[in-house]
């Protein structure tokens, strides 16, 4: 799909992903940008998508023994934030949900920055500088930009050294259109 084509919105908000390899300095670049884009005026919320098992609850935790005991859901609310933890059952062929399923759930963020692959939403890529795989941009069309720490460059898309991060917000405001509040 050429870049022109991509979606831009999920339920009318903008997304946009970070993607790359294993310590390319994905987390690195996105708490960056969250605080960029902020400092900008921006309501920023942030997905992060996990290859492996996550623990967001403690034992000993009240929201902890509900699960232990058998829950499948449960949410936990305060006066300062709330979440929601749901066990997959494999057994019955469960999957995560879409990224088309959290979107709405994430309140109205001006705009929404997800770090993972598997999306199909405008990525800028990062790379690591000793990398020697070939750059996702080359069998990811959904690639828009690359961000390096050297090594990396893709000859036909936006290139970004990995610590301008006011190069990058900039690009991500201009490819989404975005407009301060």
């Amino acid at each position: 799909m050429p870049a022109g084509n991509i979606r831009k919105r999920i339920s009318g908000i903008p997304v946009f992903c970070i993607t790359g390899f294993k310590n390319a300095g994905k987390t690195t670049l996105v708490t960056r940008l969250v605080a960029e884009l902020t400092r900008r005026g921006y309501h920023v919320a942030t997905i992060k998508f996990a290859h492996h098992e996550v623990e967001v609850d403690h034992e000993g935790r009240d929201s902890f023994r509900h699960r232990a005991a058998g829950a499948r859901s449960v949410a936990l609310i305060s006066p300062y934030r709330w979440a929601v933890m749901h066990e997959l059952d494999e057994s019955a062929g469960e999957a995560p949900p879409a990224v088309e399923d959290i979107v709405p759930l994430l309140g109205k963020p001006d705009l929404v920055l997800i770090e993972g692959r598997t999306v199909r939403v405008p990525k800028l890529e990062v790379c690591a500088k000793d990398t020697t795989r070939p750059p996702l941009a080359e069998s990811d069309a959904y690639v828009v930009a690359v961000a390096a720490a050297g090594g990396c460059r893709h000859e036909r898309l936006p290139g970004f050294d990995r610590d301008d991060i006011a190069a990058i917000a900039d690009f991500i405001e201009d490819f989404l259109e975005l407009e301060r509040s």
